[in-house]
C-alpha cells in the first residue's frame, strides 16, 4: 500500500490540472496533453486501489498472512490548501479520511471530467470561427476593467473659471458617455448570449467577451451540473455573471445620469461666464463624480446562490405592474414552482452516477419541462426576474444531462453490438471442422467486440455487464487463435 499512499499524496496536484483556461487556442492543445497525464495517473490509482482491495478480500478469507504496513482500506487525502466552496466538491475535501471503493468513486468522477473538458478543447479547436472570437477576446481588457477605467475618468474637476477648460470637459463628458453606451451594449449582448444560448459553445463566447484579456478557467460541474468558473483568482457560476451584468447596467445607467448633471452644470456655467477682459477673478469650483461602484457589492458568495437554489419564497415578490392580471401572475408564480419542482426530481434521479440510459433520458425531460415552464414567464410578471435567474442554469443541467446520455447510449450501442458479434462468431465455428477462412473470421469477429467492450466507460451503467463477458470473450479469442496457429 506504500506504493499507493505516495501516488495518492500527488492527487492535489492532478485534481488542480484538470481544468482547462479558454483564451489562447494556441494553448488548448497543451492543456489536452496536461488533463491526458492526469487522468492517466488518476488510472494507475485505481488499478493499485483495485489491487489493494483484491488483497483485502483474500487476506480476510485466508487462514494466516503476513503482517503489512497497512491493512485498514482507507486513505487520508492531502489538504489541498483553501478551496473556494463553489468548487469543495471536486477535491473532495470535506473528509479527511476517505475508504478506498470510496475513492474509486472519485476518481471515476475526475477522469470523466477530464473527458469533458477534452471534448470541449476539441470543439473549439474544430470551430475557426470560435477560436479566433476567443483569440480576439484576450486582447481587450474585460468588462470590469473597462467600467472601471471609465468611472475613474469620469472623476472630473469641473473648472467654473475658463470657458476653453470648460468646453474641453463638456467633449470628454460626452465621449465618455459614448463609450458607456458602448459598453452597455456588450452587456446586453454578453447577457443574452449566457442566457438564450442553446450551444455550451456560445455561451463560452459570451463568458470569454466577459472576461476578456482577464481570460478564464473551466474548474468544475457542481452537484447542480452549475458550471464554475475561475478568472484572476475569483470563482464564479454562470449565474454569478449574469447577476454581473445586471449590476453594471445598473451602474452604467447612474453614471450616465450623472454625467448628464455634470455636462448641464458645465454647459450652464459656460453662458454665465464673461469675457476674459472684464471678469474678476472667479475661484475654481470642483464637482466629482464619484460611481456607485463597489467591488465587494460584485463579489457573490457561492454559498449564498447555494442555499437560494433550495428555498424560494413567494410572498414578499411586489407587483411590477399595478394593472398586471392576477392570473397571469398567479400562473407565473405557478409555473415557477412547478419547474423548480421538475428540476429537484431531475436532480435526484441522477444522484450516484452510473445509471441507465432511461434514467438519464428521464432527467433530460424533466430540465426540457423545467425550461420550457421558465421561458414561459412573461417579463411583466414579479416572477421573471428570478426565472431568468433559474433558466440560465436549468438550460447549463439540460445540456450536461444530454452529454451523459450520449456517453451511456454509445456504451450501449457498443455492449450490444459487441454481444451480435460475438453471437456470430459463435455462429461461424458450429459443426467443425471448418476451412481457414472460417476461423479468421470468427476470430476477427470476437477482437471487434473485445475492442467495443473495452471502449465502454467505467463510469456507464454497462461497464459492470461488459467487464464480466471480456475475460469470455478474450477466451474465446485465444482458442481460436491458437485453432488458425495449428
Amino acid at each position: 500500500m506504500a506504493n499507493l499512499e505516495i501516488l495518492v499524496s500527488e492527487l492535489p496536484t492532478l485534481i488542480q490540472s484538470l481544468k482547462l483556461t479558454i483564451g489562447d487556442s494556441n494553448q488548448i492543445m497543451e492543456q489536452i496533453i496536461l488533463i491526458n497525464n492526469a487522468q492517466e495517473q488518476l488510472r494507475n490509482i485505481k488499478k493499485l486501489i483495485a489491487q489493494e482491495l483484491k488483497f483485502e478480500n483474500i487476506k480476510g478469507s485466508a487462514i494466516a498472512t503476513l503482517p503489512r504496513i497497512s491493512t485498514v482500506a482507507t486513505l487520508f487525502i492531502p489538504s489541498v490548501g483553501l478551496v473556494d466552496p463553489a468548487i469543495a466538491e471536486k477535491f473532495g475535501n470535506s473528509k479527511t479520511k476517505i475508504s478506498l471503493t470510496e475513492l474509486q468513486s472519485k476518481i471515476d468522477i475526475w477522469i470523466e471530467w477530464g473527458y469533458f473538458l477534452q471534448a470541449i478543447a476539441a470543439d473549439i479547436l474544430s470551430d475557426l470561427h470560435l477560436a479566433n472570437q476567443l483569440n480576439s477576446d484576450i486582447n481587450h481588457l474585460s468588462l470590469r476593467a473597462q467600467f472601471q477605467g471609465i468611472a475613474e475618468s469620469l472623476k472630473i474637476n469641473l473648472d467654473f473659471g475658463k470657458s476653453n477648460i470648460l468646453q474641453r470637459q463638456i467633449q470628454t463628458i460626452s465621449n465618455f458617455q459614448n463609450e458607456l453606451l458602448q459598453l452597455r451594449k456588450k452587456l446586453n449582448y454578453i447577457f443574452n448570449t449566457i442566457k438564450n444560448s442553446h450551444s455550451l459553445l456560445n455561451i463560452l463566447l459570451g463568458v470569454s467577451a466577459f472576461y476578456g484579456k482577464s481570460g478564464f478557467t473551466l474548474e468544475w460541474l457542481d452537484d447542480d451540473h452549475e458550471l464554475i468558473i475561475s478568472s484572476e483568482g475569483k470563482f464564479q457560476e454562470l449565474t454569478d455573471i449574469l447577476n454581473d451584468c445586471d449590476f453594471f447596467q445598473e451602474q452604467i445607467a447612474a453614471l450616465i445620469i450623472q454625467g448628464d448633471t455634470l455636462r448641464e452644470q458645465a454647459e450652464q456655467a459656460l453662458k454665465k461666464i464673461e469675457p476674459e477682459s472684464s471678469k474678476e477673478e472667479i475661484i475654481s469650483q470642483h464637482v466629482v463624480i464619484v460611481p456607485k461602484f463597489s467591488t465587494q457589492t460584485i463579489v457573490r458568495s457561492a454559498l449564498i446562490i447555494a442555499s437560494s437554489l433550495l428555498i424560494v419564497g413567494f410572498g414578499g415578490w411586489k407587483i411590477k405592474e399595478q394593472n398586471l392580471s392576477l392570473t397571469q401572475e398567479a400562473s407565473a408564480i405557478a409555473n415557477f414552482k412547478s419547474a423548480q419542482k421538475l428540476g429537484m426530481e431531475a436532480a435526484s434521479l441522477v444522484q450516484k452516477p452510473p445509471h441507465p440510459l432511461k434514467a438519464w433520458q428521464q432527467a433530460q425531460n424533466k430540465w426540457h419541462q423545467a425550461i420550457n415552464l421558465l421561458d414561459s414567464i412573461p417579463n411583466e410578471t414579479s416572477i421573471y426576474d428570478r426565472a431568468k435567474e433559474k433558466l440560465a442554469y436549468y438550460e447549463i443541467n439540460y445540456k450536461s444531462i444530454s452529454q451523459r446520455m450520449l456517453i451511456e447510449n454509445k456504451a450501449l450501442t457498443n455492449l450490444e453490438l459487441a454481444q451480435k458479434l460475438a453471437m456470430e462468431a459463435n455462429l461461424f465455428v458450429q459443426n467443425p471442422p471448418h476451412p481457414l477462412l472460417v476461423w479468421q473470421q470468427a476470430q476477427d469477429k470476437w477482437q471487434q467486440a473485445i475492442n467495443l467492450l473495452e471502449a465502454i466507460p467505467e463510469n456507464t451503467s454497462v461497464s459492470p455487464q461488459a467487464k464480466e463477458i471480456l475475460p469470455i470473450y478474450k477466451t474465446n479469442y485465444a482458442a481460436i487463435r491458437q485453432i488458425i496457429q495449428n
